[in-house]
C-alpha cells in the first residue's frame, strides 16, 4: 500500500485518557466510523469499560487498556497489549492530561512545567514512537493532538499550561514535515471550553457571551473534527491546527 491510496488510514485507532469527556466522545466516534479503539484510562476503570459498552452496543469493536501514557514502559506495555488484541495501531490521539492548576508567575516552579510538558511533549513522541512501526507497515497513518485554545488566549496564571500547549503547535508542524513522505498526517485539534463532567454546575454564561456562535460547544463537535481527520477523506490534511470553539479565538 502506497501513502496516497485509500485505506492508508485504516487499522486500530489509539485514544488516550478516553474513560471520559473529549476522549470517551472521540473513542465513540471513531469505532462508528469503522476503526477498532483502543480505549485508554489510567485510573477510570469503570468509566472506559462503560465505554467500551456503547461501541460494541453500536456494532463497533474496542478494548479498555490501563496505562500510564506518560511513562516509557506504560506506553510500550499499552501497545504490544493493543497490538495483540486488536491488531496494528495507524491512529493515535493524544488526549490524555492532567490538573492544570492556575498558578502566578512569581509563584510557577519548574517543576508546575514539567508537569504539563510531560503530558503534552513527553507523552506525544512516545505514543508517536511507539505507534511509527505499524504505520510504515501499513504505508501511512494519522496522528491527533488534542490541544487548546488558550494556546492562543494566553489566560493569565496558566503559563505553565499555555506553554506546553503552544509546544505542540511545534511538534505537529515538525512531525508534519518529517512524516509526511511516510504518508502518516499530523495535525492538532484546539478545542475551546467544551463542558463534560468535571464541569457540572459551573455557569457558561460569560463564556457564552464572547462566542460568536453563542453556544458552548460539545465533546461531539471535538470528536467530529478528530474523525475526519483520522478518516481516509483527511488524508490531504496536515500539519494545521483546527479550534473548535464556535469562533472564540479568530
Amino acid at each position: 500500500m502506497t501513502p496516497s491510496e485509500p485505506g492508508a488510514a485504516a487499522g486500530v485507532a489509539v485514544v488516550t485518557g478516553a474513560s471520559r469527556g473529549l476522549g470517551a466522545a472521540i473513542a465513540v466516534r471513531l469505532a462508528a466510523a469503522g476503526r477498532p479503539v483502543a480505549v485508554n484510562y489510567l485510573r477510570g476503570r469503570d468509566g472506559a469499560e462503560a465505554v467500551v459498552e456503547r461501541i460494541r452496543s453500536a456494532g463497533g469493536v474496542a478494548e479498555a487498556f490501563g496505562a500510564d501514557v506518560v511513562d516509557e514502559d506504560g506506553v510500550a506495555d499499552l501497545f504490544a497489549q493493543v497490538s495483540t488484541t486488536l491488531g496494528p495501531v495507524t491512529a493515535v490521539v493524544a488526549n490524555a492530561t492532567g490538573p492544570q492548576p492556575e498558578v502566578g508567575v512569581d509563584e510557577l516552579s519548574w517543576r508546575a512545567h514539567l508537569d504539563q510538558l510531560e503530558f503534552f511533549v513527553k507523552s506525544p513522541t512516545l505514543l508517536v514512537q511507539a505507534a511509527l512501526p505499524t504505520m510504515r507497515s501499513a504505508g501511512g497513518g494519522r496522528v491527533v493532538l488534542i490541544g487548546s485554545d488558550m494556546a492562543d488566549r494566553a489566560t493569565p496564571g496558566m503559563s505553565a499550561y499555555v506553554a506546553a500547549k503552544n509546544a505542540q503547535v511545534g511538534l505537529t508542524r515538525v512531525w508534519a514535515k518529517e512524516l509526511g513522505p511516510e504518508g502518516v498526517t499530523v495535525n492538532l485539534v484546539q478545542p475551546g471550553w467544551i463542558p463534560v463532567e468535571r464541569h457540572a454546575g459551573i455557569s457558561t454564561d460569560s463564556y457564552v457571551a464572547d462566542v460568536p456562535l453563542r453556544r458552548m460547544g460539545t465533546p461531539d463537535d471535538v470528536a467530529a473534527t478528530v474523525a475526519h481527520l483520522a478518516s481516509d477523506a483527511g488524508g490531504f490534511i496536515t500539519g494545521q491546527r483546527i479550534s473548535v470553539n464556535g469562533g472564540h479565538t479568530i
